[in-house]
């Protein structure tokens, strides 16, 4: 007997991998439950890093992305893995400090303060109708913070890198998953 879509319990295990535990009853005895789980493998947001690297490629070829990174807009909780040889790698309280500026709309922290990103401050440079920002640091390159419904994508380019480049790549993955409802 199949399992019954009406009785499945679904358990995550690190966003990458979903369990779908189904209650059926056995063969040899009726009244009694057996479970069954059976493993779903879902893609990894890693994927999307690939994504907006190659996104900014210029006429020359050169690449304007060499890290990068998508957090969730309640709490900054990381979407992609620091496992990732691009990852960029949010520190501490790094991410649920930037998805608390983008939240609330409000970006006078980061013109304060900086923008801290893997360790290092950044100059913010601007932000863009609420959902755009910029930041620089001389000799460390530059970022683009863009937010979508429930996401904030974080790209960075070396110094002497084309930020204009970095910041299509980011507006192309945030749109897409704005597209998406995400």
């Amino acid at each position: 007997m199949p399992p019954s879509p009406t009785n499945a319990i679904i358990c995550t295990n690190r966003c990458t991998r979903l369990f779908v535990s189904y209650h059926m009853p056995s063969s040899r005895a009726r009244k009694m439950l057996s479970t069954y789980v059976v493993p779903i493998y879902l893609q990894s947001w890693d994927s999307y890093i690939d994504n907006l690297i190659g996104q900014t490629k210029a006429a020359d070829g050169s690449i304007n992305c060499d890290r990068a990174c998508i957090i969730g807009l309640d709490g900054g909780a990381p979407w992609t893995t620091a496992g990732h040889p691009n990852a960029l790698k949010l520190q501490g309280q790094e991410g649920p400090n930037i998805a608390k500026c983008f939240k609330n709309q409000d970006f006078t922290a980061f013109m304060g303060s900086g923008i801290f990103v893997e360790g290092v401050k950044y100059q913010f440079l601007r932000e863009q109708d609420k959902k755009l920002v910029f930041g620089k640091k001389k000799e460390n390159g530059a970022i683009t913070m863009q937010i979508s419904k429930t996401a904030i994508v974080i790209g960075h380019v070396q110094e002497g890198g084309q930020q204009g480049n970095l910041n299509k790549g980011v507006a192309v993955i945030a749109d897409y998953l704005e597209s998406l409802g995400m």
